[in-house]
Order: structure tokens, then sequence, then C-alpha cells
């Protein structure tokens, strides 16, 4: 009997029938939201590493018009 009144109060009471509506969609979302943010992390790290292989060519072409410009004041 307890579970047919807590029924027609959760049919009759709107706050209720909204925060378990909310609750069943954010259920729905949260495998969705790990995805996204897995993505996101996943984007992150490539540009990391992309910003990370730039420099290390930028010094590698400093160091050679270096050692290019060294070896032309020397001759």
């Amino acid at each position: 009997m307890a579970d047919k009144t807590n029924a027609d109060r959760f049919a009759r009471d709107p706050e209720r029938r909204i925060a378990a509506a909310t609750a069943i969609g954010m259920n729905a979302l949260k495998p969705m939201m790990h995805f996204q943010i897995s993505m996101l992390r996943m984007w992150a790290d490539s540009i990391e590493r992309l910003a990370g292989n730039y420099e290390k060519r930028l010094e590698e072409t400093a160091t050679a018009a270096e050692d290019r410009s060294d070896k032309e004041r020397a001759a």
C-alpha cells in the first residue's frame, strides 16, 4: 500500500516529476559528455604535440642557420 501512496504522490507532485525527468536526462547525457570530454582531451594532446614538434623544428632550423653563418664567417 505504501508503494501506491508514493506513486500517487509522485504523479500529483509536478516538482518530483521535474526532478525525475532531470535525473533521467542527466543519466542519459553522462556517456555523451564523457565521450566529448575524451575527444577534447585527445584534440588538446594533438595540439600540444604539434606545438612541440614545431618548436623542435624551429630550434633545428635556427641552429643550422647559425652553423651556416659561422662557417661563412670562418671562410
